[in-house]
C-alpha cells in the first residue's frame, strides 16, 4: 500500500516530491500542534515556528538534519494515519492516471490539457475542491483497508467504519451500489464469520471500480468546470494565457513533480525568542490576533487551517505583524496558484464577489454554544495587518479549533492521553470528535444518506458513552449528558451538542497544555541534540 511505502521512506527524499511536499506542510501547520514548521522546497529553508531561541540560534548550525529527525518521529507516523494521506494518496493516483498514455488515448487529452489538469488538482487544495461521492467513497475504503480486522486493539475501529460504509454508500440507491450492484450485494451478505480475505477482495474490486469511473469520468468533468471557472476570474488569465501557448506548442517537456535541486537543507536564521520557548504562549498571540480582528476586508473567517504570522521581533512585540509570503512556501494561496481562485471560494478562499462575514457577529456567534459557527477544513486562511493584542487569550478559547484539526492530524493528543494512561480523559475526548463528526450528518440533509448515518452516528455515541452507568463515570453535567442522549437517540440535532463539546474543552484544556509542553520538550530535544551532535 501506498501509507506503507510513505511512512517507510527516507524524509529527506520524500521531501523532494513537490506533492508530498505540499499535502505534509498542510500538515504540520494543523494548529493542534506545538511547533508548525514549513518547507521551502524551492531553496530547501525550514521556516520554525514558534522560534527557537536566542541562545539556540547562534549555537545552531542551522542544517536541516535535527529537524527532520524530530519529524520523521513521530510526525511522518501521524501524517500516515491521517486523512491528508489519503487525499495524497489518491492525488498521485490521479496524477498517474493523467500522465499515462491510457488517459491520452482514453480522453483524447494533449500535453497542455494534462498540464493545466494538474494545476488544477495537484496539492491538498486542489483535491479538497475535487469532492465526489465516489471520491469518498474511494478515501473510505482506502482508510478501511489499511486496518487489520485480525488485530484486536483495531477491530473496533474497522467494524465501525465498516458500518458506516454501509449506511452511507452501499445504501439502495446510491451511486455505488449503481456502480457496482453485483459486488455490493456480496459485501452485504458477508457477515462477521466470514474469512476477512473475501471482504477485503470485495471492497478491492469495488474501489479499483470506482477509482476507474473518477478518472474516465468525473476528471474530465472537473477539468472543464476548471476552465469554465478560470474564465470568469481575472487572476487566473495568466495561467489560461500559458495553457493557449502551451496548446501551440506540442513538444514541451513535460514537468515531472520531483525537485531536482541539489541545494543544503538548513532553518531561517532569525532573531530568536528572547524568552523561553512556549508555543503555548505564541499560540496564545496569535489566537488573540484572530479574536480582536474587525477589518473584514483584511481577513477571512478563521479555520483550523489558519496559517499563523511568523513574527521577526520578540515574543510579546507590540508591532503590526505581516503576512510573511515566504513563509507559506509551496502551500497554494491564490497569488501563487491562481487556479484555486476559478472555484469561486466554494471549499476554498472567499469569492471577490461574495460578502465577507462580519468579524465581530462571527466572533460572537462562535462564544454562544448555540449558534458555533463550524470550522471549514478546506478553506486557506490569511491574517493580514491585523492588531497586537492588548489581553492574553487562555488556551480554552481556542482548543475547539485544535481540537477540530486534531481530527485531521492523525489524533496526536489522543495518543499523548493514552500514553498517560488518562482513560477517562481520552473517552471525553473521543465523544468530542463523534459529536462533531454527527454534526455535518445532521445539519446537511443534502448528503446521500444522511438520516441513515445520523442515526448510526446517534445510536453509537448513546451506546458508547451516554449508557446510565457511563455517566455517572464522566466528569460532565449529568443533565447535560442525559438532555443529549435523549436528542440523540432519534438522531436529532440539539444545542445540547455544543453544550457537551464546551464542558468536554473545559476537562481537557489543563492536559492540552500538558501536551503542548510535552511537544516542546520533544522539539527542543532534537534541536538541542542537533547542537551537540
Amino acid at each position: 500500500p501506498l501509507v506503507a511505502t510513505i511512512a517507510s521512506t527516507d524524509m529527506g527524499l520524500l521531501l523532494r516530491d513537490d506533492i508530498f511536499v505540499d499535502f505534509f506542510n498542510t500538515f504540520l501547520n494543523l494548529p493542534v500542534f506545538g511547533q508548525t514548521p514549513i518547507y521551502i522546497s524551492s531553496t530547501g529553508r525550514w521556516d520554525l515556528w514558534p522560534e527557537l531561541q536566542s541562545h539556540l540560534v547562534r549555537k545552531c548550525p542551522l542544517r536541516g538534519g535535527p529537524l527532520l529527525a524530530g519529524l520523521e518521529n513521530p510526525r511522518l507516523p501521524l501524517f500516515c494515519k491521517s486523512s491528508l494521506c489519503l487525499h495524497l494518496v489518491l492525488c498521485q493516483k490521479l496524477l498517474g492516471f493523467i500522465r499515462s498514455g491510457e488517459a491520452a488515448k482514453l480522453l483524447n487529452w494533449r500535453r497542455a490539457d494534462r498540464w493545466l489538469l494538474e494545476k488544477c488538482i495537484s496539492g491538498s487544495q486542489g483535491m479538497w475542491h475535487f469532492r465526489e461521492e465516489l471520491t469518498n467513497f474511494w478515501l473510505a475504503t482506502e482508510r478501511l483497508l489499511g486496518l487489520d480486522e485480525s488485530d484486536a486493539r483495531q477491530r473496533d475501529l474497522y467494524l465501525s467504519l465498516l458500518h458506516q460504509l454501509k449506511a452511507t454508500h452501499l445504501r439502495e440507491g446510491s451511486s455505488i451500489v449503481t456502480l457496482c450492484g453485483t459486488i455490493v450485494g456480496s459485501l452485504l451478505k458477508a457477515r462477521h464469520v466470514q474469512p476477512i480475505g473475501t471482504r477485503r477482495e470485495i471492497l478491492s474490486k469495488m474501489q479499483e471500480r470506482a477509482l476507474f469511473v473518477i478518472q474516465s469520468y468525473w476528471l474530465p468533468k472537473f477539468f472543464i468546470h476548471c476552465k469554465m471557472g478560470m474564465k470568469e476570474e481575472k487572476s487566473c488569465w495568466p495561467l489560461l494565457q500559458e495553457y493557449q501557448e502551451r496548446l501551440l506548442q506540442a513538444n514541451l517537456q513535460e514537468p515531472s513533480g520531483f525537485s531536482e535541486n541539489l541545494f543544503t537543507m538548513h532553518i531561517k536564521r532569525s532573531q530568536g525568542l528572547s524568552g523561553p520557548y512556549c508555543s503555548k504562549k505564541a499560540k496564545a498571540e496569535i489566537w488573540a490576533l484572530v479574536k480582536e480582528g474587525r477589518d473584514t476586508q483584511e481577513m477571512k473567517m478563521p479555520s483550523f487551517q489558519v496559517q499563523p504570522e511568523r513574527q521577526t521581533g520578540p515574543a510579546g512585540s507590540t508591532k503590526e505583524s505581516h503576512l510573511d509570503k515566504d513563509a507559506l512556501g509551496p502551500i497554494p494561496q491564490q497569488s501563487e496558484h491562481p487556479a484555486n481562485a476559478a472555484f469561486g471560494g466554494k471549499g476554498g478562499a472567499t469569492s471577490p464577489k461574495r460578502p465577507r462575514p462580519n468579524a465581530e457577529q462571527v466572533f460572537h456567534l462562535e462564544d454562544r454554544c448555540e449558534e458555533k459557527v463550524l470550522s471549514n477544513p478546506h478553506s486557506s486562511t490569511p491574517l493580514v495587518q491585523l492588531p497586537c493584542p492588548e489581553k492574553p487569550v487562555k488556551t480554552l478559547s481556542f482548543l475547539h479549533w485544535a481540537l477540530s484539526a486534531e481530527g485531521c492530524a492523525g489524533r496526536p493528543f489522543r495518543d499523548f492521553l493514552k500514553s498517560q494512561d488518562l482513560s477517562v480523559e481520552t473517552c471525553l475526548l473521543d465523544l468530542w470528535h463523534d459529536l462533531e463528526e454527527f454534526l455535518p450528518a445532521v445539519l446537511d440533509p443534502s448528503r446521500e444518506n444522511s438520516f441513515f448515518l445520523r442515526h448510526l452516528i446517534g445510536e453509537k455515541i448513546c451506546r458508547t458513552y451516554l449508557e446510565e452507568d457511563t455517566i455517572r463515570q464522566l466528569p460532565l453535567e449529568t443533565r447535560t449528558l442525559r438532555s443529549l442522549r435523549d436528542h440523540l437517540m432519534s438522531g436529532e440535532f440539539s444545542p445540547w451538542i455544543f453544550r457537551a463539546q464546551k464542558e468536554i474543552c473545559k476537562v481537557l484544556c489543563f492536559f492540552y497544555e500538558e501536551f503542548l509542553a510535552d511537544d516542546d520538550r520533544t522539539f527542543l530535544q532534537f534541536m538541542v541534540k542537533g547542537v551537540h551532535g
